[in-house]
C-alpha cells in the first residue's frame, strides 16, 4: 500500500475511533484498519453488510444498537447492504433456539420486510441503501451447486454452534436443512464480496462463516463486528418485547422517556455508547461526569430520555416529553391530558375486569400481576385487593404503572 498522507492518517484514525466505539469483538481488528485505510487511500466506499431473517419486524431500542454502527458507516460514504434473507427466512436462523424455528411463507417475509424498512428510515437514509433479497442467487442454486457449497466445510465446524452442540447433548433433534442456514449466509457474503459484516454477538458464527466461504472462493475476507446485546430495562435479559422490556421505536414521546427514566443506573453510559448519536467525545465526558458524581444519574437518564425522544420523534416532542415528567412525576401532579373515556359498561365490576375492558393492560393475568406489584391506583390510592369490586363514579382516575391514565365520565 501507498504511503497516506498526514491527513489520511488522522482520517483513518478518525474512522477507527467511530467504528470500534461501542463493538463487543472485531474479527480481525488488524484487518479491519488495513480496510479503512485502504478506502481512504484509494478514496474507495467498503461494502457494509447486514443480514436479516424478517421474522419480528417490531424494531426496539436493542435492534437500533447495530443499525447505529451501519450509520456510522453510511455517513462516512461507505456502501451500506441490506440484506433480506426472504429465502433463508423460510428456513429460520437455529441461533440459539432449542428447537428448530418454524418456516416463514412468502407473505410473511414481504410484510416482515416492508415492515422493517419503515422503521430502519428512522436510523439510517434509506435513499442511500443497496437493498438485496438472497433468493435472487439462492433460488438458482441446482443440487450440483448446493453439494459443492457443502463440501467446502466440515460436519465439525458445523457442530461448534453452541446450539447445535447443545441440542446433541440433549438428545433433541436436529434437522439437516438447519446445516444450510450458516453455509448460505456465507454464501451471501461471496456473492456481494462485502467487505465488513455486523451483526450482535448472537450472529458470531454466522458471520464467521462469510470468511470462510469467501476464501475458499478466493475472495478478499470480510472483517466480522460484533456489537454487544443490550440489556433491557430489567438490567438483566437482553431487550425482547415478549420479555416486555423494551423501548420500541415507534412509542409515544411519553412512553418513551418514562422508560428510559427506569434503566438501572449501571446501565445509563452503555445506553449512551449503544443507541445515542452522541459522538465518542461525548460519550467520554457524559461517562466521566457520572464516575466522579459531577452527573448525577438521574439527570443521565433524563437527558438519555430526552435524548431518545428527539432521535425519533424531534427536539420539539422530546421537549414535551421532559416537562411530562417533571410535572407528573417529579412534583407528582396529574398530566394535563389524561385520555377520557365515555363509559357505558355495568357501573360496578372487578377492578381486573376494568383494567382489561380500557385496554390498559392485555389480560387479567397481567392485571393481578400489576395490582401484586401495586402498580394500580384509582384516584391516587393503591389498589391493594385484586378481588376489588370498583363502583364506577363520575370522573374517577385509573392509573396504571407511572405512565399510563384513564379518566372515566358517565
Amino acid at each position: 500500500m501507498n504511503q497516506l498522507t498526514d491527513e489520511q492518517v488522522i482520517e483513518v484514525k478518525r474512522q477507527m475511533e467511530l467504528y470500534t466505539l461501542g463493538v463487543q469483538e472485531i474479527i480481525p481488528v488488524e484487518e479491519l484498519e488495513v480496510k479503512v485505510a485502504k478506502s481512504v487511500l484509494e478514496d474507495r466506499p467498503l461494502k457494509i453488510k447486514l443480514g436479516l431473517d424478517p421474522s419480528a419486524p417490531d424494531v426496539h431500542l436493542g435492534h437500533t444498537v447495530v443499525l447505529k454502527k451501519m450509520r456510522h458507516f453510511q455517513d462516512n460514504g461507505h456502501i451500506i447492504q441490506l440484506l433480506i434473507g426472504d429465502f433463508t427466512g423460510k428456513i429460520g436462523d437455529p441461533t440459539g433456539k432449542s428447537v428448530a424455528r418454524k418456516p416463514l411463507t412468502d407473505e410473511e417475509v414481504k410484510y416482515n420486510a416492508k415492515t422493517y424498512f419503515e422503521q430502519f428510515g428512522k436510523v439510517m437514509d434509506m435513499d442511500k441503501v443497496e437493498l438485496h433479497y438472497n433468493s435472487k442467487w439462492l433460488s438458482k442454486l441446482n443440487f450440483e451447486n448446493v453439494i459443492q457449497l457443502a463440501g467446502k466445510i466440515t460436519v465439525a465446524r458445523l457442530m461448534e454452534r453452541d446450539d447445535f452442540e447443545e441440542r446433541l447433548a440433549l438428545g433433541k433433534p436436529i434437522s439437516l436443512h438447519e446445516f444450510f442456514y450458516p453455509l448460505m449466509q456465507g454464501y451471501d457474503s461471496v456473492v456481494l464480496e462485502c467487505d465488513i459484516e455486523l451483526g450482535g454477538t448472537d450472529q458470531h458464527f454466522n458471520i464467521l462463516m462469510g470468511r470462510h466461504f469467501q476464501e475458499k472462493s478466493g475472495k478478499e475476507k470480510q472483517v466480522a463486528m460484533l456489537m454487544p446485546l443490550l440489556e433491557g430495562l430489567d438490567g438483566v435479559e437482553k431487550m425482547s418485547k415478549s420479555k416486555r422490556n423494551y423501548i420500541g421505536i415507534d412509542e409515544s414521546p411519553q412512553e418513551m422517556y418514562g422508560k428510559a427514566m427506569s434503566i438501572p443506573d449501571e446501565l445509563t453510559s452503555k445506553y449512551y455508547e449503544l443507541i445515542t448519536d452522541f459522538t465518542p467525545e461525548q460519550i467520554k465526558e457524559i461517562k466521566n461526569q457520572l464516575e466522579t458524581g459531577k452527573l448525577h444519574p438521574r439527570d443521565a437518564k433524563m437527558l438519555l430520555g430526552k435524548t431518545i425522544v428527539r432521535m425519533y420523534h424531534g427536539e420539539e416532542e422530546a421537549e414535551k416529553a421532559e416537562q411530562h415528567f417533571i410535572s407528573v412525576f417529579q412534583q407528582r401532579s396529574l398530566p394535563d391530558d389524561i385520555p377520557v373515556v365515555e363509559w357505558k359498561g355495568n357501573n360496578k365490576l372487578p377492578v381486573i375486569d376494568l383494567l382489561v375492558e380500557l385496554k390498559l393492560l392485555s389480560s387479567k393475568s397481567e392485571a393481578r400481576r400489576m395490582i401484586e406489584n401495586k402498580g394500580v391506583k384509582i384516584n391516587g390510592n393503591t389498589v391493594e385487593d385484586k378481588a376489588l369490586q370498583l363502583t364506577i363514579t363520575d370522573d374517577v382516575i385509573v392509573q396504571v404503572g407511572k405512565r399510563k391514565f384513564v379518566k372515566l365520565k358517565l
